[in-house]
């Protein structure tokens, strides 16, 4: 093996940022943090923060979600993960422009987080506070540009990382079952429905949307129960099926 001389190689840190998207309201929202140091302080940006040596990124990704809001990722295949709690993650996009950070030379290994109607965060870290903000009223519809707004921009090139994240949620729900990442462990049809319409930004026919998803095998198995927090007449409760690939998909509308 040839002689290896890490200083001829210019060092680079490695960070992880977060996009954490949730439905509030029957809206799609993302998690978002003032920033209370340099740079950028007092702007916008999605959580995140450096990878420590000692740490895989799935590993770094947790802790900084839990460090500077306050929440948790579990594997509902662990014992004691329900009661909701089972947020999806799952990498998304590498960035490395060089000049994407002034303090020095930044590689960001993003990560997409997804989870039903999380809670008010809690801010920390090098976060003085932390709010979950629709996501029309971060990005440009059109353009995937950051609105001006309270506090300006978005920080770095988090803009960008989050119009990514957005995209690769609502091509996900078409063809796998992760639009169930969104509900509870037990939901029905009508949830399932607006959780569609808050990630695609459109409205669904009801009965057409209940024969598709009903209809799609290993999507959706029936809990056994029903339920009337929607209002109404009860609606039976569907947990989600086996299948992670949707055969046939679920094809966004064209808009």
């Amino acid at each position: 093996m040839s002689p290896y001389d890490p200083s001829a190689f210019p060092p680079f840190a490695v960070t992880v940022d977060l996009v954490v998207l949730t439905v509030r309201r029957h809206a799609l929202c993302a998690l978002v943090v003032r920033r209370g140091e340099q740079p950028f302080q007092g702007r916008w940006a999605l959580p995140g923060g450096f990878v420590r040596g000692d740490e895989d990124l799935s590993a770094a990704a947790a802790r900084e979600l839990s460090e500077e809001t306050g929440l948790c990722v579990h594997d509902p295949a662990e014992p004691g993960a329900g009661d909701g709690a089972h947020a999806h993650l799952e990498q998304l996009a590498t960035y490395g422009d060089p000049k994407r950070d002034p303090r020095m030379r930044v590689v960001s290994v993003a990560h997409l987080v997804l989870a039903p109607d999380l809670p008010a965060p809690r801010a920390g870290g090098d976060a003085n506070s932390a709010r979950w903000a629709p996501v029309d009223e971060l990005l440009d519809v059109e353009g995937g540009l950051v609105r001006e707004g309270e506090g300006g921009q978005l920080a770095f090139d988090h803009a960008r990382i989050l119009a990514d994240g957005v995209e690769r949620a609502r091509s996900k729900i078409e063809y796998s079952s992760l639009a169930t990442a969104f509900c509870p462990p037990e939901f029905t049809v009508g949830e399932l429905r607006r959780v569609y319409e808050a990630v695609w930004g459109v409205a669904l026919d009801p009965r057409n949307f209940h024969r598709k998803v009903t209809g799609t095998p290993g999507f959706l198995v029936p809990a056994g129960g029903t339920t009337t927090r929607q209002g109404g007449r009860p609606a039976q409760l569907f947990r989600a099926g086996g299948a992670t690939l949707l055969n046939p998909p679920m094809l966004r509308p064209e808009v």
